[in-house]
């Protein structure tokens, strides 16, 4: 089987990797669900909708099939949205080769059942090939990685020797890549962070100040990392790049787009009309709902999220969320 890569999944932080990896000379195919993003990236190798600009060389295969896609490749990289993961990777498990190895881009939680992506691909590829799977999170804007902009990232993997491999792989002068064994420390710090970005959002759009902001990502890491720690994760993977370093970026980057989500929610905006207005897809938006149920089925104290899940999922005011947030009992910090 030669060293072919597949990237399932054609919105930005697909299209992001595929730049890259074309860049240092692999050769790739991509799989893209719609048609009419099909015909434009087959046609012009650009995407209007997500990558405006970025071109694509004449060497990417572009397929609608995920089988097609998947067929005799070594790595398969999955960076559909959380939600798609199981219906779209299941078409492709079929004609994985046993030996690939599976690299999950997503950041989220699986809306019906909770679980973590890694438990979804389990699910999809059987418990016998996890070892063979990682997990890639970090600080990153897909546009900024697509241009070849510096980004320092996290793979982890439940082998040493699978996480090694993946990062060279993706590795290149301006895209560092670390290894982690904390498959979920990585994998949760991307899922919470979404949710309090959409709180920075809202408090942005409010007119706060940058001191709310920044007790929100400093709260919002400490609910991070109770939740995370709870379901088994290392505390210091949150204080890294998957954890507080994505919580900066996603919070305070001007192209966050959980963060656009708060700012249309403290102008007034209902999900409907935010929703009209993108094809991009805030992750945030389902995590919320994820989140703050898991947060239930635990038994993590998560306020910030809540607040969240009260304002987007039973139309609270905004103004209200964060007032409710600042009476809240007085009490230690850590405890």
């Amino acid at each position: 089987m030669s060293k072919t890569i597949a990237v399932i999944g054609a919105g930005g932080w697909g299209i992001a990797l595929v730049k890259l990896l074309t860049d240092k000379g692999e050769q790739v195919t991509l799989w893209c669900h719609g048609e009419d993003s099909f015909q434009e990236l087959q046609g012009k190798r650009e995407s209007s909708a997500y990558l405006p600009g970025i071109i694509l060389p004449q060497s990417v295969r572009i397929t609608r099939s995920p089988a097609d896609a998947v067929t005799d490749k070594f790595l398969i990289i999955c960076a559909v949205p959380s939600h798609a993961m199981r219906q779209v990777m299941a078409q492709a498990a079929p004609q994985a080769p046993l030996e690939s190895r599976i690299v999950c881009a997503a950041k989220g939680l699986e809306e019906d059942s909770l679980k973590v992506m890694g438990e979804v691909l389990s699910d999809i590829f059987g418990a016998a090939r996890t070892r063979r799977h990682a997990f890639l999170s970090g600080p990153t804007f897909a546009l900024e990685v697509a241009r070849g902009l510096p980004a320092a990232v996290t793979v982890a993997a439940y082998s040493e020797e699978i996480a090694a491999e993946v990062q060279d792989t993706l590795s290149t002068p301006n895209f560092r890549v670390y290894t982690s064994r904390d498959i979920i420390g990585v994998q949760m710090g991307g899922v919470v962070k979404n949710v309090i970005a959409i709180a920075a959002g809202i408090s942005d759009g409010l007119g706060l100040g940058q001191n709310a902001r920044a007790a929100l990502i400093t709260r919002g890491l400490a609910e991070m990392t109770r939740l995370a720690v709870r379901m088994g994760a290392d505390p210091l993977t949150l204080a890294g790049l998957p954890g507080l370093g994505d919580m900066v970026l996603t919070c305070a980057g001007d192209l966050s787009r959980n963060r656009r989500v708060g700012l249309a929610i403290a102008k007034g905006q209902s999900l409907q009309e935010i929703a009209a207005g993108t094809k991009t897809v805030a992750e945030g938006i389902r995590n919320t709902r994820s989140v703050f149920l898991l947060s239930r089925r635990l038994g993590v104290e998560m306020p910030i999220v809540e607040q969240m899940f009260h304002v987007l999922y039973e139309g609270k005011q905004a103004s209200e969320a964060v007032r409710d947030l600042l009476l809240r009992s007085l009490k230690a910090e850590y405890r």
